[in-house]
């Protein structure tokens, strides 16, 4: 799925303010509060991967509720076959990102390919079958089980899953940047399992704050598809407002 290269965290004020907490004793919470601060910009939720990423998760299930399933997710810029597995279906989203991008002149960004893998994560699982055969998957399966996210609360809570594993991604790998530099005799954490333990925390908190985007993602799906108007201007509209509540909401698990 490719490797992200961000390099040394960039010495801003902000960044700075991050260092210190690790580097200070920080909670896990309030140095994610003040990652988020720092990585405002990125997460303001304009980047057209996040965007185009989310749009694709939100026609999911009405694919999967069609006579053609492959031909639905086809028509979408999902390039598989009749009753392509989980595993088929994920990739091929993953892919209907990049091909996006590149068709639009859009330059990948480091959030942009966090959300891509976070998008192709919360496929893959969700797409899983909940009771797998005896036998190993079957054609059908991932249809299935995509179709049933097809409701309110389902939806909500696979809209949730796509925000906790951004979140997590974006404030994981940028303490992680950092973190190392903090191990051993006499520094914040005395040995690598500590420092495992703390990014862990971090992680944590993010899937924690993830909750708000349940609570009004499902309805927002319900409406926007109500009124047959599921466009990719309206996830951006949605994007950026889930964005702004996960952002409120961390910083309220750092007070």
């Amino acid at each position: 799925m490719g490797h992200l290269r961000l390099g040394r965290l960039p010495r801003t004020r902000k960044w700075k303010e991050v260092i210190g907490l690790v580097d200070g004793g920080g909670s896990a919470a309030q140095v994610a509060d003040a990652t988020i601060d720092a990585a405002e910009d990125q997460l303001e939720g304009a980047d057209p991967a996040v965007v185009h990423a989310v749009w694709l998760l939100t026609r999911l299930p009405d694919a999967a509720r069609s006579e053609d399933f492959g031909g639905a997710l086809r028509d979408l810029g999902i390039a598989v076959s009749a009753q392509p597995s989980p595993a088929e279906l994920a990739a091929a989203l993953g892919r209907a990102v990049d091909d996006h991008l590149y068709a639009g002149g859009h330059t990948r960004s480091d959030v942009g390919e966090m959300a891509r893998l976070a998008a192709v994560e919360t496929l893959a699982r969700a797409a899983e079958p909940a009771s797998p055969g005896l036998f190993g998957p079957r054609p059908g399966d991932a249809q299935d089980a995509l179709a049933r996210l097809g409701t309110e609360k389902q939806f909500g809570v696979f809209a949730r899953d796509f925000f906790a594993r951004l979140t997590e991604r974006v404030l994981t790998y940028y303490v992680s940047k950092e973190l190392p530099l903090h191990v051993g005799p006499g520094q914040r954490f005395g040995n690598v399992d500590e420092q495992r333990a703390f990014q862990d925390a971090v992680a944590l908190h993010a899937r924690q704050a993830a909750r708000i985007v349940e609570e009004f993602a499902g309805g927002w799906w319900s409406k926007a598809r109500y009124e047959q108007d599921l466009s990719p201007d309206r996830a951006a509209r949605f994007v950026a407002y889930a964005m702004k509540k996960m952002r409120g909401e961390l910083r309220r698990g750092a007070s």
